[in-house]
C-alpha cells in the first residue's frame, strides 16, 4: 500500500476503556485523521466486537472490571483470526512491571495516561502503516510464490508435451501414416498455441507488476476488437464444433488501452471455448450502462459454483480446472483480466450457475473521463 492508497484508506480501530469519558477524549483526538471508530466499555464486549468487525487497530485499557486489558490481550494473540491486530495499551500503569506485562502479552506500544494527543496520533498512524506494509509484504510473496509456481509447473508442462511429442513424430516418422503425422503436428500446434498464450499472460502480468506497462488510453470502436479475437479463436472453436458468434453493433465507441482490452478479450473468449463443450455456443455481446458500456461473454458451458466463483480472481488460489477436452490451464489468464479491466477504470464479474455455463461481464468507460 503506497502513501496515497494509505491516505485513502479509512481505517478501523477499536477503543476500549471502561470509563465513557475516557473513550470520550481518545475519540476527539482520533477523529481529526476521519478514522473509523467504534467502543467497547469491557474486555467482553472488545471480544465481542472483534468477532463479527475486522479492525486495523485497538486502543486497550489495561485497569477494567472483569477482564484487564492484559487478559484481553492475550485472548486476541492466541485467536488465528485477530492474532495480527496491533493493540496499544492506554493506561495509568505506569510502573515497568506493567509495561513489561503488556508488551509480554503481545502488545505493540504501550502509552501511559495522561497523554500528549500529538503523541497519541503519531503513534497511531505509525502501528497502522507497519501493519499496512507487512500485509503488502505478504500479499508480494505470496504472488511471487504464485508466480514461480505458474513458471516452474505449468509452463514445465506444455513444454513436455512439445517435447513428447516432437520426440514420438522423429521416432516414428517412417512408421506412422499421413493421419497419424498430420494428428501429431496438429497436436504440436495446439500445445504451443497455449504456451504461447501462458507466456504472453505471464509477461503481461509481470510487466503490470513492475510497473512498466504504461496506460495508453484511445477512442476505439468496441466491434473491431471484439471481431479481432473471434477471428483469432474462430478455428479453435470450430474444432470443438463451437458456435463462436458477437452481436456487438459497429460504431460502439470505447475509451480505452486498446492492447489492454484485446488482451482482457482474448482471455475471456478462449476461456468460454475452453469450459464449453462440442455443440455449445459462445457469444459476445454489449450494452450501455451510464458512462459504460458493458462487455458480455457468455457460454453454454460446465459452469461454476459460488466457491469456484470467489476464487476466481485470486493470485494466492489455484483456481483453474481443466477444459472440456482435459485443456489444461493455471488461472493467470482472469487475474490479468481483472488488474487490466480495473486498470481501465472498469470493474469485472462473473455469473454462473452448475451446468448452465457461465457470463462473464466487465465494464470500459464510453468516453475520456476528465477526473
Amino acid at each position: 500500500m503506497d502513501n496515497t492508497d494509505f491516505n485513502q484508506h479509512k481505517f478501523k480501530i477499536l477503543i476500549v476503556d471502561d470509563l465513557p469519558k475516557n473513550i470520550q477524549v481518545v475519540a476527539s483526538i482520533l477523529q481529526k485523521e476521519n478514522y473509523h471508530l467504534a467502543f467497547a466499555q469491557n474486555g467482553h464486549k472488545a471480544l465481542s466486537h472483534v468477532k463479527y468487525n475486522q479492525f486495523d487497530l485497538i486502543l486497550l485499557d489495561v485497569m477494567m472490571p472483569d477482564m484487564d486489558g492484559f487478559e484481553v490481550c492475550r485472548q486476541l494473540k492466541a485467536n488465528e483470526e485477530t492474532r495480527d491486530i496491533p493493540v496499544i495499551f492506554l493506561t495509568a500503569k505506569a510502573d515497568t512491571d506493567s509495561i513489561v506485562k503488556g508488551f509480554d502479552s503481545g502488545a505493540v506500544d504501550y502509552v501511559t495516561k495522561p497523554f500528549n494527543g500529538t503523541e497519541l496520533l503519531i503513534r497511531v498512524k505509525t502501528h497502522l502503516e507497519l501493519k499496512s506494509t507487512r500485509q503488502d509484504l505478504e500479499e508480494a510473496n505470496t504472488t511471487k510464490d504464485r508466480f514461480f509456481s505458474i513458471i516452474a509447473h505449468d509452463l514445465k508442462n506444455p513444454f513436455n508435451g512439445l517435447l513428447g511429442l516432437s520426440e514420438l513424430l522423429i521416432r516414428h516418422y517412417d512408421r506412422f501414416d499421413d493421419e497419424k503425422r498430420k494428428k501429431l503436428l496438429n497436436d504440436i500446434k495446439n500445445v504451443s498455441e497455449l504456451t504461447f498464450k501462458l507466456l504472453q499472460n505471464l509477461l503481461d502480468w509481470s510487466r503490470m507488476q513492475t510497473g512498466k506497462m504504461q496506460w495508453v488510453p484511445q477512442e476505439l470502436d468496441l466491434y473491431y476488437l471484439v471481431e479481432e479475437n473471434i477471428s483469432l479463436h474462430k478455428t479453435n472453436a470450430e474444432s470443438k464444433q463451437i458456435n463462436l458468434y458477437s452481436t456487438v453493433p459497429k460504431d460502439t465507441p470505447v475509451y480505452a488501452d486498446r492492447s489492454m482490452i484485446v488482451t482482457v478479450i482474448r482471455n475471456l473468449i478462449s476461456n468460454a471455448i475452453k469450459y464449453t463443450r462440442a455443440g455449445g455456443d459462445v457469444k459476445v455481446s454489449s450494452k450501455t450502462t451510464g458512462g459504460f458500456e458493458k462487455v458480455i461473454v457468455s457460454d453454454t458451458g460446465l459452469g461454476m459454483s459460488v466457491s469456484d466463483k470467489d476464487e476466481l480472481f485470486r493470485i494466492d488460489v489455484h483456481s483453474s480446472k481443466p477444459g472440456t477436452e482435459k485443456e489444461p490451464g493455471t488461472g493467470l489468464g482472469l487475474i490479468l483480466c481483472k488488474e487490466f479491466v480495473e486498470k481501465n477504470r472498469g470493474r469485472i464479474g462473473v455469473d454462473s450457475e452448475p451446468g448452465k455455463g457461465s457470463d462473464f461481464a466487465f465494464t470500459i468507460m464510453k468516453m475520456k473521463n476528465e477526473d
